[in-house]
């Protein structure tokens, strides 16, 4: 009888939930903001939503520009395949606040500790150096397409639900914002070199900005503490999900509930969902042949399942 991908992957968590039972039952420890860490500050009283920063995105990632049915050109309503940062408003009283959306480049990303066969890493953290990655450890999440099997896990485990698939292409891939590190600028110092977002430097009015994230945090709060009548007085991603490497400031009135955020515990679910996903490899065994036919199957399934989920077409 063939074996399909659904037995496959039954059988591989039975096995993991085995595995990370016969083991110790509580989390691992908190992971800690790396000293090196990038990342953004998005300053939501700022934004005008001019959506510059869509522009530039798909400009300096060589992205397609979306289009509507009838052949015109289009603003996305989401992050997809080809679009990996947007502006989304949302209704704020009498008037709108626009929320720019992209990675969140997590201190302990949930993203990471489901990918099994580790194509999701930390940068310098992963299981080997891609080509162009710097042995810094700047915390940005990297995805490495040679050991990617399209299991699609990491759209699943991400909170934010940022990690998007290539559905209409023949060698698809898991799109989501890498900070343009592949822009890095030699200009600047240690980590800061690393990556160069193209979003920061097209935004008009410094809505949102790159730095250190201990920097960004120090100036978020500094802000807030200056402007307390505008600003509300969290920062959100100093601690939500266990941190984040991408910031946000909100208008004083205006819940991060309603800018489309979501609220999480000061805990990231990586520290548990890492106990299952990589529990073979806490007890000394080796799951090569799991993940070997694992690998085979998703592949020669994933266009037969994409046709019956997605109709004829292949799209949604």
């Amino acid at each position: 009888m063939a074996i399909t991908r659904r037995d496959l992957l039954k059988g591989a968590a039975v096995a993991g939930a085995a595995t990370a039972l016969a083991g110790k039952a509580e989390a691992r420890e908190a992971v800690q903001p790396l000293p090196d860490a990038v990342g953004m500050l998005f300053d939501a009283t700022r934004c005008v939503g001019c959506r510059a920063c869509v522009t530039r995105c798909k400009e300096a990632n060589e992205l397609p520009y979306d289009r509507t049915p009838d052949g015109q050109y289009d603003a996305p309503n989401d992050l997809n395949g080809t679009t990996k940062n947007i502006i989304k408003a949302h209704p704020a009283g009498d008037s709108q606040t626009y929320m720019k959306q992209q990675c969140m480049h997590c201190v302990d990303p949930s993203c990471v500790s489901v990918c099994m066969m580790g194509a999701l890493h930390k940068e310098a953290q992963g299981k080997r150096l891609m080509k162009g990655e710097r042995s810094v450890a700047t915390g940005i999440v990297l995805w490495d397409k040679d050991l990617c099997v399209g299991c699609r896990y990491c759209q699943i485990g991400c909170a934010f639900n940022v990690p998007k698939f290539e559905w209409d292409d023949a060698f698809p891939k898991i799109v989501k914002c890498e900070l343009c590190r592949h822009r890095g600028d030699p200009k600047k110092e240690g980590p800061l070199a690393v990556a160069n977002p193209a979003c920061c430097e097209a935004c008009p009015r410094e809505a949102v900005i790159y730095g250190r994230r201990a920097e960004l945090l120090a100036e978020a709060k500094r802000r807030v503490a200056a402007e307390p009548e505008r600003y509300e007085a969290k920062v959100y991603g100093e601690h939500d999900g266990g941190g984040t490497q991408v910031l946000y400031l909100a208008p004083k009135g205006v819940e991060f509930t309603a800018l489309g955020l979501p609220v999480l515990p000061e805990r990231s679910s990586a520290e548990f969902s890492e106990k299952v996903s990589h529990a073979p490899y806490l007890h000394g065994l080796t799951p090569i042949a799991l993940y070997a036919g694992l690998a085979f199957v998703i592949h020669r399934n994933r266009k037969k399942e994409e046709a019956a989920e997605h109709g004829p077409e292949g799209k949604r």
